[in-house]
């Protein structure tokens, strides 16, 4: 196992932080990276807004969007553990409308069917994004907000708009919709919220005080504003009132992109899946469980696969070792686990210049911790 140099690291990250402030790609940002037991650095830039007094800190809550999605599928893996849902399950089974679902495409503005499909989506398609759910963006023209009003009315959605291709034939990213199939059944199995669900069974047992779908009035004056950048100059956008994704409603619990976060309480979520499903004297999930999440399932392009809702490296990615794995946010925010090296990292900053996976200031910081390890 290599080891991180704690002062080659702050020198990195530094040149990072300087990199984006000065090309005004943010206003507040923070890094945390540790190994093992050891937190070897965390700290804390900038400011919540363009104009504001209060600098980013470990309470600052941001918005996880994709982030969520590691999340949502351990709570999936939770009941997978307890017998309630099998990852080869039909979505049938769960969600009975999706029995002879269709396969279509748009066409001129139209929707156009292109028949049954032939094989049924599972739990796993949904998880390794190969479910061909809300994966075609020509369909969002069609969503209505009364279809984003909570995980039922956005998965009639998808049953009404049809599949984008046979489920297991191919993978495409599906930023909300699948999920939202999958949030639906979550809730129809346990009876509860998301919120509830995921209170009572990770953020309650892990600590993650500041993590939720429904922030509080008290969370809400924590939430960093959303960066933008104009002409060149940094500016906050404007986002919906009481909306965690996008305009998705808070209440809508948006399981594959609604929840906010911390950097404190996602290390601690981090640090989980890298002890193997275990946070201090707590098991969340099986060691059996997440070895299967971080394995690679489906391939994406050469050096990486889909896992389960995670992302898993393959031989030649340019700065994570084979075997990490993890996710993005499409506000900007970052982490991945490396159990070769024993090490998890966590990124957070909210802005809609640079976002999503593989964005610049994602790939500097993988880069930045890449080139702190040292041989003993």
């Amino acid at each position: 196992m290599r080891k991180i140099n704690s002062e080659l690291l702050t020198k990195n990250i530094l040149e990072n932080t300087k990199h984006d402030f000065e090309n005004n790609k943010v206003f507040g940002s923070c890094y945390a990276v540790a190994q093992g037991d050891e937190t070897i650095y965390k700290e804390y830039f900038g400011y919540t807004s363009v104009n504001a007094k209060t600098p980013v800190n470990s309470k600052t809550i941001f918005r996880l969007a994709s982030m969520t999605k590691p999340i949502t599928t351990v709570a999936t893996l939770i009941l997978v553990e307890r017998g309630l849902l099998c990852l080869e399950d039909e979505i049938s089974k769960y969600i009975p409308d999706f029995k002879d679902i269709h396969v279509t495409e748009v066409i001129d503005d139209k929707l156009v069917d292109l028949g049954i499909a032939k094989n049924q989506p599972t739990i796993f398609n949904i998880l390794s994004h190969s479910a061909g759910i809300g994966s075609n963006s020509d369909k969002n023209k069609f969503l209505t907000s009364s279809d984003k009003e909570n995980s039922k009315t956005l998965s009639d959605f998808y049953v009404k708009i049809g599949l984008d291709y046979e489920p297991g034939t191919s993978q495409y990213y599906s930023g909300t919709g699948s999920f939202a199939v999958l949030g639906n059944i979550i809730e129809k199995i346990t009876g509860k919220s998301l919120q509830e669900f995921y209170s009572e069974e990770i953020f309650k047992p892990l600590k993650m005080n500041d993590t939720t779908f429904i922030p509080t009035e008290e969370q809400w004056t924590r939430v960093i504003d959303m960066h933008g950048r104009v002409d060149g100059k940094n500016v906050v956008v404007a986002m919906n009132k009481n909306c965690g994704f996008v305009d998705y409603p808070c209440s809508h619990c948006v399981a594959g992109a609604g929840l906010f976060s911390t950097l404190e309480d996602y290390l601690k979520f981090a640090r989980m899946l890298l002890n193997k499903g275990n946070f201090e004297d707590k098991t969340i999930v099986s060691e059996t469980l997440i070895n299967m999440m971080s394995s690679p399932q489906v391939e994406i392009e050469s050096t990486t696969y889909w896992g389960l809702g995670v992302r898993v490296i393959r031989d030649g990615h340019p700065y994570l070792p084979k075997g990490s794995f993890g996710w993005s946010g499409a506000y900007g925010s970052h982490f991945w686990v490396n159990p070769l090296d024993n090490t998890v990292a966590v990124f957070m900053k909210n802005s809609t210049v640079d976002g999503g996976a593989g964005n610049e200031s994602s790939r500097y910081f993988e880069c930045a911790v890449k080139n702190s390890y040292i041989n003993e």
